[in-house]
């Protein structure tokens, strides 16, 4: 069993595509007419599958933003995604490190979502595990 991915309610699509895609996502796939809205699946470069649906329904715009704290997106250079975000009009906050090694930055969608950027030490794994809490 494993997450596969998340579905965030956006109010304008396009605008939230542009964010994500400047943040890194391509677009892959879109289902127009659902239940919830259309949805428009997105990856990131290194990951094989959609980790990310933008789910747009105009009549239904977001209001409520409580139930996601954040998203985490881990970067392999800190502070080349930080400029290049610049670049593509996306602020990002200045770098924080939380812990030994790990350096953090916070920006935030369009709909007010968090998303936090994780570069970890050399040598640590692609993601936490129960070391990480040892």
């Amino acid at each position: 069993m494993r997450m596969l991915h998340i579905g965030l309610r956006v109010t304008d699509l396009e605008r939230s595509l542009a964010f994500y895609t400047a943040l890194g996502y391509t677009k892959l796939g879109s289902v127009p007419e659902t239940g919830f809205g259309s949805l428009t699946m997105l990856k990131l470069p290194d990951d094989p599958f959609v980790s990310l649906e933008l789910v747009h329904d105009p009549e239904r715009p977001v209001e409520n933003i409580s139930a996601v704290n954040h998203l985490v997106v881990q970067v392999d250079d800190l502070d080349a995604t930080i400029a290049d975000l610049a670049v593509k009009g996306v602020a990002a906050e200045p770098p924080a490190d939380p812990g030994p090694g790990i350096r953090t930055s916070w920006l935030t969608d369009p709909d007010g979502y968090r998303i936090e950027l994780v570069q970890w030490p050399s040598g640590h794994p692609a993601g936490m595990t129960e070391a990480d809490f040892g």
